[in-house]
Formats: structure tokens, C-alpha cells, sequence
């Protein structure tokens, strides 16, 4: 009896000491989710819905007859600021007030961030949304506290540390430029992989380009032809794990499959991934094939909206990305045509390539026994 007694004791204590940390673990856990998944997830959104959306208004409006489509273009692409405060706003849970007062704040960190604007979105806008729900529906006249508060903090800490957040990012994105003008090679396959690893992971790969700035067309001086590469490079990451998966599952997923991860996300594979992380390494070989040809052989560049560069083949969002890119560059005399190999080179980076390698080296590890007969069906 003494002896079970003390046994049990023994064990109540190796379980007391395994579950101490797990409080720590759920808490990290639960904010790892809520600012770098649901918020910054929001944020892309909030992109969409004004630059990448005006963005594509705007070369509708190059067509003959519709130049009115550009001048709505520009009204969206002007709301990027505010539509990214008040999407983290509403990803946070925020209440209605604390929402709206979120769309000043996001107005003011992008235009103080300047090329940093959207990551300076991403931190004030957690920071005063945070701060304004401490103070909402606390007191009888909410609705001036509330906003007064969030407005307050936010836009104090604009004009604070969003020129720093910007002049830091442009050092970064400088960096990335110079990266891929002096070594394209490599650049090619480590913004290729990267980035396309983590469209397919539950963070927004469209977020991280736009607060990067992958592209050529909003850049500082001297590094825009190399962060039009690397935003190049990018595209070519996102369009190998969309594509690839999409391709090398069809044998489980069929027609429903390629669609949802073709022109949807590659994030839908990620509770096989879990399971099987061997099922990753055939778009992410292909990644690293198709990022320095895009950046070597075929001089792909983006010089489109920044958050194209993370989409991928979702509703073709890179394409056009690239596509208006040509476009402006003709507009401004950079670029005298768009040529056959324009059109190649975009075809095999983002379709072709992606599609066949990822199936070849999925056929091979099928026949290792690395990836198993139902290691990539998906709960559609």
C-alpha cells in the first residue's frame, strides 16, 4: 500500500511538472495566431480591397472607353492605409468604434512609414486597437473616449516611430535589391523558397512582400531593378507550392483539388504537412528551380503592386501583377513592347515548370515510399 501510495505521488508530480509550462505554451500559441495569423492575415485582406484592387482598376482603364476605371483605381489605391487599420481592427475582435478609429490610424502610419507603410500599419494599428478596446464601453461617453483614445495612441505613435520603421525597412529592402543585382542566382532560389514556404504556412506571404516592398515600382532609387527581381523570384515561390500541390494531388483531390490549391492556397495542405512534412519537398525543389531561371534566364521582374508578389497563381493575382508591371513600363518609356519571351518566360515560372517538376519529384519520393497513398487528400 505504501509503495503505491509514493507510486502515484511519483506520478502526480512528473505530471505536475510536464503541464507547469503548458500555460506558457498556450499563451504564446494563442499570440503567435492572433497577430502574426488572424491580424496580419486581415492586413493582406485590407490590401486587396485598395491597392490590388485599384491597381488592377487602373490598367482596366488603359483600354480605350474606360479610362474612368483608372480614376477609381486611384480612390482605392489611396484607402490602403485605412483599409489595413480598420482590417486588423476587426480580425482583433474590435468593437465597432475602436474599428472605424482604426481606419485613421491605419491612414497615418502608412503615409509616415512611406515605403515601411505597411508594416508600420501592422505594428500601431495592433498597438492602439489593443489599447482602445481597454478603454470601449467603459464609460458613459464612449463614444468620444473611445475613438479619442485609439486615434490618440495611434497617430502619436505615427508620427513617433512609423519614419523609423520605414527608413528601416528601406535599408532591408535595399539590401534584398542589392542582394539580387549582385547574385541572382542565389537570391533567386533563398526569396523563391522563403517565401513560398511560407505562402503555403498560415501567414500572409502577400503581407511580408508588401512591408518588404518586392517591387520595382515603389522603391528608393538605386535598388528598384533588384527588388523588381526579387519580387520576381517571389512570384515564382508562391506559383511552385500553389501549382505544384495542386498538380501532384490530383490523383486524390481531382478537378476540386486543383482548383481550391491552384488558384485558392497551398495552405490547404498544411494539416497533411503535419502529419507527412515530406509531401513539402517537392514544390519546395521546384521553387528553388524555378526562382534563379526567373531571375537568371528568363529576367522576369515585378514591378506591379508589392503584394502581388506574394499571391502566386491565386486568382491570378501575380500575373497581373507582372502583366500591369509591363504595362506601366511601357506607359513610362521603360519598356518599348511586351515580348513573346515576356509571355514564355511568365508561362513555364508560374504554370509550366511548377507543375511538372513538382509531379516528377513527387512520382519519385511515391516510389521511396516517402509520400503514401492518401498523404495529400484533402477534406474539401
Amino acid at each position: 500500500m505504501i509503495i503505491n501510495k509514493y507510486s502515484k505521488i511519483r506520478e502526480d508530480l512528473k505530471t505536475m511538472s510536464k503541464d507547469e509550462n503548458a500555460p506558457r505554451k498556450r499563451t504564446l500559441k494563442s499570440f503567435a495566431k492572433r497577430y502574426f495569423i488572424d491580424a496580419m492575415g486581415a492586413m493582406a485582406q485590407g490590401l486587396f480591397a485598395s491597392l490590388l484592387i485599384g491597381t488592377i482598376f487602373k490598367a482596366l482603364g488603359m483600354i480605350p472607353g474606360l479610362d474612368f476605371l483608372a480614376t477609381i483605381g486611384g480612390y482605392a489605391q489611396a484607402m490602403a492605409g485605412p483599409a489595413m487599420g480598420a482590417a486588423i481592427a476587426y480580425s482583433l475582435g474590435a468593437h465597432p468604434l475602436v474599428i472605424f478609429s482604426a481606419a485613421a490610424v491605419g491612414y497615418a502610419a502608412n503615409l509616415l512609414g512611406a515605403a515601411g507603410g505597411p508594416l508600420a500599419v501592422f505594428v500601431i494599428a495592433i498597438i492602439a486597437v489593443e489599447i482602445g478596446m481597454l478603454v470601449s464601453k467603459k464609460t458613459k461617453v464612449d463614444i468620444i473616449v473611445t475613438p479619442f483614445v485609439t486615434v490618440l495612441v495611434g497617430g502619436g505613435l505615427s508620427l513617433l516611430i512609423a519614419p523609423y520603421i520605414g527608413t528601416a525597412v528601406g535599408y532591408i529592402s535595399d539590401f534584398i535589391g542589392w542582394g539580387a543585382l549582385q547574385a541572382p542566382f542565389v537570391t533567386g532560389i533563398a526569396v523563391s523558397v522563403v517565401i513560398g514556404m511560407v505562402l503555403t504556412l498560415p501567414i500572409s506571404s502577400a503581407a511580408i512582400c508588401a512591408g518588404l516592398v518586392l517591387t520595382g515600382s515603389a522603391a528608393a532609387a538605386g535598388s528598384s531593378e533588384g527588388l523588381a527581381v526579387a519580387g520576381a523570384a517571389a512570384v515564382a515561390g508562391c506559383c511552385a507550392q500553389m501549382v505544384g500541390f495542386a498538380v501532384m494531388s490530383f490523383k486524390e483531390n481531382r478537378w476540386g483539388g486543383l482548383v481550391s490549391q491552384g488558384l485558392g492556397t497551398s495552405m490547404l495542405q498544411m494539416p497533411n504537412i503535419v502529419k507527412n512534412p515530406r509531401i513539402w519537398i517537392p514544390p519546395t525543389l521546384a521553387s528553388a528551380i524555378t526562382g534563379p531561371l526567373a531571375t537568371c534566364l528568363f529576367h522576369l521582374e515585378m514591378n506591379g503592386t508589392a503584394v502581388s508578389s506574394g499571391m502566386g497563381t491565386c486568382g491570378f493575382v501575380g500575373q497581373i501583377g507582372v502583366y500591369t508591371g509591363w504595362i506601366n513600363d511601357i506607359a513610362s518609356g521603360a519598356k518599348t513592347a511586351i515580348t513573346a519571351m515576356d509571355w514564355t518566360g511568365m508561362a513555364l515560372i508560374c504554370f509550366v515548370l511548377p507543375a511538372v517538376l513538382s509531379w516528377v519529384f513527387c512520382l519519385i519520393l511515391r516510389k521511396w515510399g516517402w509520400i503514401g497513398e492518401n498523404d495529400l487528400k484533402l477534406e474539401l
